[in-house]
Parts: structure tokens; sequence; C-alpha cells
């Protein structure tokens, strides 16, 4: 893979441009908006909850098989899904990925395939797959040439087996040959250089034309691996988009690590709402080298990040005890909760030992994931306070051992085995206080009694046939897309995730929303931080456009409270960005000048800060104080090492 070239546009959390906010396309039309339907909705938990459509469920090729398929592969994996009992579970899709074709068009640049290894053309395989009460999907890349090009896998390279060119005629075809799932890779986008915001957005509208042509709506999943941070775009134009490179290589066998390493990657709470998600990749699930207990950890991450469940091991091979852990109906409740939000980490005392937090439909009622990165077991304790519930009552389950353990009033503790997890439900509890404000589409003075992410419920009305989409701007951050499905006469509910600054100034603004009537905030207390605002700049210390990479550079720009500004200090001494970045000494500089950057939290006193009474910041390992730049106080002013001196521009206020 390819890593693009740092761009000068700015994301999410302030960093768009006013021009490139206003140049954001948002305006989906009814049809278009059909494109991320699934195809039923969970039920509601509540009268005024409405179910959004859920992460897409099913199976997908690549993880087990690579280029290696043909329509006898897909047809035995079709016939084993069946088997397995997998659609009663609520897996729909069966996605055939790279290796389909082979790069060949004929005069008027239609698409063929080899009907030797497809007889009957993918239209034949698309009707196997709608014959068994499936949803059938297939696979594109964005640029000239997809990743079999510069991957090959088993068979020869085929150039030009990339969409560029052809995006209407390409996703017309699929649509007309009967799929209803595309997923378009980014080998030929990235080697090319191609900007990922706008190709995708023309495979959208291509998408909807399509739709519009066929009447049959088609599945976008953008899988361009988290370069170019789509978390800062994507929610809109397709209904998942890739965080991270991919889970596995082909050849290798399934890691932890890399589940590790895709499952922090994927956490963007304020982009995931209403029907859209981020995609941490395929399912490991049941593949040679996982053990039950790791099968079972992989499948409680996804679940409370609500993430799609797409399996990848060989169904015709699969065990009764794996497909059984693919099927745990509490598990996978919990990834399809109607209320479409992303699980948070909400509290981590001890270095390893985490609790994640998932907000479910209803009143009172949580997820939880307790999750023991260390190499022995621990107990770990989830707090009510830390969930954004009082300290009342509660009933515990087990979703495991489909059982509950009891009613607690200020949280649970239970021994978590080293490197496994615990996957939870809390019920019944008593919600924090929340505040509500009225308005039809600006909400001025909304109160954050900390900096944090925020759950945030939107009351409406569409008594339209279809969802209507509208953006969203919160404290001049970027914008996000919100979807708001048909209520019929009477008022729905959706629910977003937020970043607010702590105090009275926090501004939410919906754009193109249908009739609504009120917002109410409610508080998730465990993930809350603290703003680093610069004593001479007044500007707060942030992290570019959102980005997760290793060796970031920190810096200045406008306070608004955005994740990439949320910083949490912990009682190790580290200030922490993201749940899992830490703010660094670049290579252990001690030197004037040394870079401050984000890097995985990993201990080292580089990453370690003592937050001193006159206002400064000193890295432990070099003595030196946070420092912005040459005295710079502009957007975008870069962070370094200095000497302390006692200046304005190494003074900093926590609140």
């Amino acid at each position: 893979m390819y890593p693009p070239p740092r761009k000068t546009r700015r994301g999410l959390a302030g960093r768009f441009r006013a021009a490139a906010v206003r140049a954001l396309v948002l305006a989906l039309t009814a049809t278009a908006a059909l494109l991320f339907a699934q195809p039923t909705l969970a039920q509601a938990a509540t009268s005024r909850q409405t179910a959004v459509p859920s992460a897409p469920m099913g199976w997908a090729s690549w993880n087990s098989f690579a280029a290696k398929i043909d329509y006898s592969v897909i047809k035995a994996q079709v016939d084993a899904f069946v088997a397995s009992g997998l659609p009663a579970a609520g897996y729909k899709y069966i996605n055939i990925d790279e290796g389909w074709w082979q790069g060949t068009r004929d005069s008027a640049g239609n698409i063929t395939v080899d009907e030797s290894e497809w007889p009957g053309g993918m239209k034949a395989i698309a009707d196997y797959i709608h014959g068994k009460g499936l949803k059938a999907g297939i696979y594109t890349d964005a640029g000239k040439d997809g990743c079999g090009y510069y991957y090959p896998t088993g068979r020869p390279a085929a150039p030009g087996s990339g969409s560029e060119g052809h995006y209407d005629q390409d996703m017309l075809q699929f649509s007309q040959w009967g799929f209803d799932f595309v997923k378009v890779d980014w080998c030929g986008g990235d080697a090319e250089g191609l900007d990922a915001k706008t190709t995708y957005q023309s495979i959208s509208d291509a998408i909807a034309r399509a739709t519009a042509t066929t009447g049959r709506p088609m599945t976008l999943s953008l899988c361009n691996w988290g370069r170019q941070n789509p978390w800062n775009w994507a929610p809109g134009q397709g209904a998942m988009w890739r965080t991270n490179d991919d889970i596995i290589l082909y050849g290798n066998k399934p890691s932890m690590t890399n589940l590790l390493t895709n499952f922090d990657r994927n956490l963007h709470p304020t982009a995931q709402h209403t029907g859209y998600y981020n995609d941490p990749d395929m399912l490991m699930v049941g593949m040679d080298g996982f053990s039950a207990a790791q099968n079972r950890t992989h499948m409680n991450l996804w679940a409370i990040s609500g993430a799609p469940l797409l399996a990848g091991n060989n169904l015709a091979t699969m065990t009764t005890e794996t497909a059984n852990i693919l099927k745990n109906p509490e598990v996978i409740g919990v990834d399809q909760d109607p209320r479409g939000l992303q699980g948070v980490k909400v509290a981590e005392d001890t270095t390893g030992l985490q609790v994640y937090g998932k907000v479910l439909s209803g009143t009172g009622n949580r997820a939880v994931v307790l999750l023991n990165r260390t190499s022995s077991a621990q107990n770990i304790t989830v707090r009510w306070s830390d969930l954004g519930l009082t300290n009342a009552n509660a009933t515990v389950r087990d979703l495991w051992a489909r059982a509950n353990v009891g009613s607690y009033g200020t949280g649970y503790t239970t021994s978590v085995p080293a490197g496994g997890s615990v996957m939870l439900t809390v019920t019944g509890g008593t919600e924090a206080a929340s505040s509500t404000y009225t308005g039809t589409s600006s909400f001025t003075g909304v109160v954050a009694g900390n900096t944090g992410i925020k759950t945030v419920d939107v009351a409406y009305t569409n008594n339209t046939s279809a969802a209507r989409t509208a953006t969203l701007q919160v404290n001049g951050q970027g914008t996000t897309t919100v979807s708001f499905p048909p209520t019929g006469s009477s008022q729905g509910t959706v629910s977003v995730q937020v970043g607010l600054s702590k105090g009275a100034s926090n501004t939410l603004t919906f754009t193109g929303a249908p009739t609504l009537a009120d917002i109410t905030v409610r508080p998730l207390p465990g993930t809350n931080s603290t703003l680093a605002v610069g004593t001479q700049s007044g500007r707060c210390l942030d992290i570019y456009d959102n980005t997760l990479t290793n060796g970031t550079q920190a810096e200045l720009w406008d306070c608004n409270g955005g994740q990439n500004q949320q910083w949490t200090y912990t009682s190790r001494k580290e200030l922490v960005v993201y749940g899992n970045k830490c703010l660094d000494a670049y290579n252990l500089g001690t030197t004037n000048g040394t870079k401050v950057v984000i890097w995985d939290c990993n201990g080292q006193n580089n990453q370690k800060w003592n937050v001193n009474s006159d206002g400064t910041l000193t890295n432990v390992n070099a003595g030196l104080c946070l420092d912005a730049y040459g005295a710079g106080t502009a957007n975008g002013t870069q962070m370094v090492l200095w000497s302390c001196g006692g200046q304005a521009n190494q003074k900093w206020t926590l609140n």
C-alpha cells in the first residue's frame, strides 16, 4: 500500500476552511437515501426511538480465498452459509471480493468475465445468492487497477480491473446483474494519488443514478484503509468506510495484534450514527490460529463498536463452536442496536485494563466490554457513573454465559482473563441528568459539564416515505451527515455523539433537516477530557485533521471540543487523545526544537508530562517545556520542546 502525501486541506474539529465546509456535498436525493437502506430494520426499543439502518452482516471471500474464487467456490460457501443457520442469526450478504474479474472490457467498455469460471456470468451467481433469500455483493477499485494487480494472490495480475473512468457504467452494470452491495477498494486510487473524498463522492453519485435507473439500492462500502481520514467526510457517501489496513494479509494467520490495532483505529464515535458505520474490516473468527476465547473477544470488540459483521472464515469447514460464536444473538443484538451508536472507552484506571461502554436503545441501557490487555488475569470494574448512569440498581447480564449475574447499585467488578474480555449489558439503570433545548435548526448555549463526547437525541418529524439527510456542525468543527428515517406524522428520535467543550458556549447547527422539535444532551462522564488552552494564543492543543497516524505533530487551533482536542491527563502523567494516543517527544528527543507528536501510548518517560503550578507542561524525559514554536499564535503553529523560560507561549490551562 502506498501512503498518500500530507494534504493541505483541514478536516473535522475546526479544520475545514469555510469554503471547504460550504463545498461539502450533502444534498442526497430521496432516491440516493435508499442506497444505504438495509432490507429490514430492528424494532425500536421505545416508541420515540426511530430505528436506523443497521450495520451490514454477512460473509466475504477475501480472508480465506483471496483472488482464488469462481462460481463453484462461492456456491459452496453460499450453501454452507445457509446450512449453518447464519441467515436466521441476521447475516444476509454474500460478498464476492477481488479476483472475480480479470480486467477485460468489450468494445463498448462493458465488463466481461471468463464464463468458464463464472458460467452464465455474474448475474448467474447473483441469482443463485438471491435464490437462497440472501443479498449479493461485488468488488471493484476506485482507480484504474484493482488490488490484484499490485498484490497477486494465486493468479496472474489483472491490469485494468478498476472502475476509474467507468463509474456510471460499472455501477449500473452491477445493479443490472442484481448486486445489492459494492465494495470499492483503493489500490489503484492510492497508486494514482487520487483525492479520496471527491473520488468516492463520484462513485456514490454513480450508485444513486444506477438505483434511479434499476430501482435496486446498493450498499456502498468505501475501502480506502483510513487514508485521508474518511471519518471526516464519508458519512452520507456510503453506509460504511474502512478505517485501517487489512486485518489479515494473504497467507498469514490471524493475529491479536492486528485485531486490537484495527479496533483502536476504528473508534470515531462522532462519525458513526443514523446508519453510517466505521468499518474495522472483516472478521477473522473461526480462522486457523484463533482460540474460542480470541474469537469471542473479536466478536465483543466489533459488537461494542457497532461495526459491520462480515465473516471471513471458510464456511464449508466451520466448526459448530465457531458457528455458535458468530450466531450469539445477544452479542449480535448489541452490534445491531437500532440506535446505531459506537461504543467508547470510558475508563482505564490501570494501563491495559479497559472499559468500553455503548449507549443502547431505551432508557438506562448500556453494553459494556471489559478488555484485559495485560499478561495476567485481572479484576476490572465498570462504574455506572462512567456510563452516564446514576448510582441506582441496574441488572448486569453476561452475554456469553447468557445469564443475569445480579443487580448492582454503583458498578460491577469481575475477573477478566489475560488477553481476554468479558461482555455485559447493564439494563434498567437510571440516566444521569440531561438537558433539553428547543429549536428548529440551531441550538446555542448548550451546556457541557466537561469537555468530551456526549450523546445527543434529536427529536424530529419526517412524514415522507424516504430518509432525509442533513448536515450537523458542532462549534465550528467539520460537518457530518445525519440521516432522518421516516416517522410518519408522529415524532421520532435519532441519536448522534458529538464533541463538546466544557461550559455553556456550545452550538449545534443542522442544515437541511426535517422539522426539528428539540435536542436532548446526555453526558457520558467516562469520556470526560480537558482542553489544553495556550495562555498566549487562546487556542487549543490540537491534532491535524483528526489524524491518528503516529508521528503527527501537535499544533494550535481554534478551540472547539472536537475529538482531536480532547486530552485526558492520567495518573501516569500521560496526555492521551483518541483514547490511545499519547503526547510524545519524538524519538526520545531532549533538545530544543524536538517535535511534539502523538504516538501509541507505551509508558516511556518521553510520553509523561508534569503539570506545573506556573502553567507549564514539562516533559519528564527531557525536562523541557511544551512550546508553541516561535511564540506563534496562529492556527497551525506547531508544538515543540524548548527550554523553559516562563514565556506565555509555554503556559497552558487544562479545562
